[in-house]
């Protein structure tokens, strides 16, 4: 994430590239990513990090690692605790399994994915992954491969000595149990003295993608108070 493309034009703006890939995956490492983008972007101390599941547990083990780069941190359906990974299955198989060599158009994707993910919004926030690459073929911007081997590392626990002091914001769905009442009373409030946990009673874990609203209203709130 630390790393950035030169674009390069010809009649028309070429598609961006995707960052390097490593075959490690870690929250330290992710964590060192961001630190690198935010000194690239030359982002202040008054910034606000959000991320959703994964990239839920990157913002709390940055804002863990780096307090004084934050103003406050946004998770948005994830708890610091390990999380079981087992049910991301279908996702993970249905993203595989899509013929990318092959692949025509996204409403094809789009299709072939409904098999595996019912859910229209999720598969379109999925698919913003998928691009063109130089020779005209489909190509994911994720390390998708790395992700496949290595899930059980996605759901590894956030843990550090040092609380996070400031503004924290936890959105969770109401259908989802990846953050628990036992996360909401002591897991949170262990290492986010100064959280609040915010539900929204319709959503599964995909909150932004079925609920995008009312995610915005929470989270334009949070910044604004």
């Amino acid at each position: 994430m630390g790393r950035r493309w030169a674009p390069r034009y010809r009649s028309r703006p070429a598609q961006p590239r995707p960052l390097p890939h490593t075959p490690e995956h870690s929250y330290e490492l992710m964590s060192q990513d961001v630190l690198g983008l935010f000194d690239q972007l030359q982002l202040g101390a008054d910034t606000t990090l959000l991320g959703h599941s994964m990239g839920g547990k990157v913002a709390m083990r940055f804002a863990l690692d780096h307090p004084d780069r934050l103003a406050k941190l946004v998770v948005v359906d994830i708890a610091p605790r390990h999380s079981d990974m087992n049910h991301q299955d279908d996702i993970i198989t249905g993203l595989n399994s899509l013929p990318l060599a092959s692949l025509q158009s996204r409403q094809e994707a789009d299709t072939a994915l409904a098999r595996f993910i019912p859910q229209p919004g999720v598969r379109q926030f999925l698919l913003k992954n998928l691009y063109r690459s130089e020779d005209n073929t489909f190509a994911w911007r994720q390390n998708l491969e790395v992700l496949t081997a290595q899930m059980e590392a996605v759901g590894a626990e956030i843990s550090s000595s040092q609380p996070f002091l400031k503004p924290a914001l936890f959105i969770r769905g109401g259908k989802s149990n990846y953050i628990s009442t036992e996360d909401k009373l002591y897991g949170i409030p262990a290492l986010f003295p100064n959280s609040q946990v915010e539900t929204i009673v319709d959503a599964g874990h995909w909150v932004h993608a079925e609920k995008p609203d009312e995610v915005f209203a929470l989270v334009k709130a949070f910044i604004e108070q």
